[in-house]
């Protein structure tokens, strides 16, 4: 088969292709950040904190490794990546499945002439789960699509996860930035007791943050950098709009090819997103709740693009050791990486430095999707509830005063 045979469920509104990826009111495929409702977001959520809770133990692990041994996994990467393939690699082991890859398509039989599509087949005759990256665009969907009429003919069907391909949408990536702004506002800390939380303590210094609250909810987020042709922007963009009283900086240069579309912004506009637009980070950092930080993609600049690069100010959209100072203590920073210059290392030593931590919450937040799509996130629910739902008892009755 070939990819113009898919062109006519291409060329819909994405609304109307959403339930076609879905079985018994379930994900069956994972294409596109829309696909993730609010109540999934925090349902999946709640399972990878789980996981991770679970497999810090030998006995936690070994229940882990026993949800999905009789399952094997093909990550069709021919696009390259490191973190979120190794992300995909790790999820899948945890939960026991087999492992194939596929990075060079030289090595497979597409170097012979056969289609991108036929090869998808052939893993799924193999495999019980396709998670894709390609340099075709629209490769994933039309892969999903695929494996629905193969199944409408009882034939073999299997799963497909975008992993990230082309210009194309990166869905779990917005959805493990997600999950890390889900846990950047509970504003936890080890030392949380009855007698301080590190919560009132930032609403004493951050009144507004008695109306924020917690959750990422009535949050202020800036994502900086190539806005215009950073689909992991686009798709966390998406995915917030989920939430309540949002607004949304868009800080990059001035030039069309950076800028967000004006399409763009007023889809978010249409959702109750509060957009605004900047070229500077330092004019507005101050007002960020949380910053996404972004590299500029100089390999896609076109010949006519590189004369306005050479110029450039980058600075403007760098992190510095001034701006540091005029973020909130509490401002969470993110980068789906890689970086450049955008982030100096020495700010990786700054507790607001997430970004780590984000790329480690790919993998928890990935096994909780793929045991979600094997119904296997209710049997970890219930191993969590009966594992941790004892507490100590410190028996302080019997004392006397």
């Amino acid at each position: 088969m070939q990819l113009h045979e898919f062109e006519s469920r291409l060329n819909r509104p994405v609304m109307m292709k959403i339930p076609e990826f879905e079985r018994n009111e379930r994900l069956k495929h994972v294409i596109f950040s829309e696909q993730f409702d609010r109540g999934l977001l925090d349902h999946l959520g709640r399972v990878a904190t789980m996981i991770k809770e679970i497999a810090r133990s030998k006995d936690g692990h070994k229940f882990l490794q026993g949800l999905l041994p009789h399952k094997g996994a093909m990550l069709y990467f021919t696009q390259a990546s490191t973190r979120t393939f190794l992300s995909f690699m790790r999820a899948c082991q945890l939960l026991g499945m087999k492992v194939a890859e596929i990075r060079d398509p030289s090595l497979s039989s597409e170097y012979k002439g056969e289609s991108p599509i036929d090869s998808v087949r052939m893993f799924s005759s193999y495999f019980d789960l396709i998670i894709m990256r390609s340099k075709v665009p629209n490769l994933a969907e039309c892969c999903a699509y695929l494996m629905n009429d193969l199944d409408q003919f009882n034939q073999r069907s299997v799963p497909v996860i975008n992993g990230g391909a082309g210009a194309d949408e990166h869905p779990t990536q917005a959805l493990l930035d997600i999950y890390t702004i889900q846990r950047v506002f509970e504003f936890k800390s080890p030392r949380d007791s009855s007698v301080w939380n590190r919560f009132d303590d930032l609403r004493k210094k951050y009144p507004d943050l008695n109306e924020k609250g917690r959750g990422p909810d009535r949050k202020v987020y800036g994502f900086c950098g190539d806005i215009g042709r950073g689909r992991t922007v686009r798709s966390l963009a998406n995915l917030l709009t989920r939430y309540e009283n949002v607004t949304m900086y868009f800080i990059a240069p001035d030039h069309p090819t950076l800028r967000p579309s004006p399409e763009f912004l007023n889809q978010l506009k249409n959702k109750g997103v509060r957009v605004f637009e900047s070229h500077d980070l330092a004019e507005v950092i101050g007002e960020l709740d949380l910053l996404y930080m972004t590299r500029i993609q100089n390999e896609h600049n076109s010949p006519e693009e590189e004369a306005f690069f050479k110029q450039l100010d980058y600075t403007r959209f760098q992190l510095s050791e001034e701006m540091l100072k005029k973020m909130r203590e509490y401002t969470a920073i993110l980068h789906p990486f890689p970086r450049n210059q955008e982030i100096p290392t020495f700010v990786d030593q700054d507790p607001r430095a997430m970004y780590f931590r984000q790329a480690r919450n790919g993998m928890w937040v990935r096994a909780a999707l793929i045991a979600y799509l094997f119904d296997m996130d209710g049997r970890i629910v219930s191993y969590h509830t009966s594992t941790f739902s004892s507490f100590h008892d410190y028996n302080e009755g019997v004392l006397k005063a």
